[in-house]
């Protein structure tokens, strides 16, 4: 039996769940940091995914929209949580995958298809045609009635559940924080957050000012100054997914100590880059940062381990 978007996106089950750091350069800094859990409300749509995909998903139910149509990489986590969501819905689903790595059904595509993803392969120029008005209008010709949901999940209705996300914590925190793809997530950030919290932006890509330009267009209609936000694009090892033996090691030494898992291609790049920020005295004496786990261990877990199992959930 197929669940109810609507009962599944019922905010009392994204209850508020706050870790807090404890590391010695925060302690010598004189710096809290705290990690919201968000990872934590399901193993496939969680974290990020949870807040970005809430409003599309619930739009497509109530105008009774069958099909959901979307872009992704061969190890995207947005193809992931498309696929669940058509799985737990019964929406159908169609992935439109970047580049040659797509003729190889890799554990991520594999996972996607077995709930029932439709995988369509398409050549990284025509790829990037994926914002494009006119072939958004041939794409919803060829897969009507569908709704299309754009790359990483970053739409109006992916703004709209992120600035929810951050509303939960509105005054409490001098700078809230997140990793950076596709913008979505901090687009919604910056939208929620008041005046007096600096949203920061910790780019996963490489040469990743671009996220700028993204952000303004997201929050293009809303009234939004820029002073209270920035990305920072130093601290992407390298570029998107890729990593190096700093990082690998930071993430290792986090996990243990503090008994959180992160991934190499978001979550750990952004905890490197604050802690990094902390030791330079980037931030003042008494700051309290709030940082978003964005969930991306689940995907990572699925594309070493194989195929995973939303049955009994």
């Amino acid at each position: 039996m197929k669940r109810s978007v609507c009962s599944f996106f019922d905010l009392e089950n994204a209850p508020l769940i706050v870790q807090p750091i404890a590391l010695p350069e925060l302690k010598d800094h004189q710096v809290s940091l705290d990690v919201v859990r968000d990872d934590l409300f399901h193993p496939m749509i969680a974290g990020n995914k949870w807040w970005k995909l809430k409003h599309a998903l619930i739009h497509a139910e109530k105008e009774g929209i069958p099909r959901l149509v979307t872009f992704g990489g061969a190890y995207s986590n947005h193809i992931l949580a498309v696929a669940a969501a058509g799985h737990l819905f019964g929406f159908e689903t169609v992935g439109i995958i970047r580049g040659e790595e797509s003729r190889k059904l890799n554990p991520v595509l594999s996972q996607a298809r077995h709930w029932g993803m439709r995988l369509e392969g398409i050549s990284r120029e025509s790829y990037r045609q994926k914002n494009n008005s006119d072939y958004l209008e041939q794409l919803k010709l060829d897969w009507s009635p569908c709704l299309i949901i754009p790359e990483g999940g970053s739409s109006s209705f992916a703004v709209q559940g992120t600035c929810e996300m951050t509303a939960r914590l509105q005054g409490q925190y001098d700078h809230f924080c997140c990793s950076v793809g596709t913008g979505g997530t901090m687009a919604g950030m910056v939208l929620g957050a008041t005046s007096n919290t600096e949203v920061q932006g910790f780019s996963a890509l490489k040469n990743g000012d671009f996220l700028v330009s993204e952000i303004h267009r997201l929050l293009k209609g809303y009234e939004v100054s820029d002073r209270h936000w920035s990305i920072q694009t130093e601290f992407h090892m390298g570029g998107y997914a890729r990593s190096n033996a700093a990082l690998r090691s930071f993430c290792e030494h986090f996990q243990a100590s503090q008994k959180l898992d992160l991934d190499l291609v978001y979550t750990g790049k952004m905890f490197f880059g604050i802690l990094e920020l902390v030791r330079r005295g980037f931030y003042k004496k008494g700051a309290k940062i709030a940082a978003w786990h964005t969930g991306n261990a689940h995907g990572e877990a699925c594309a070493r381990s194989g195929r995973y199992s939303l049955e009994k959930i």
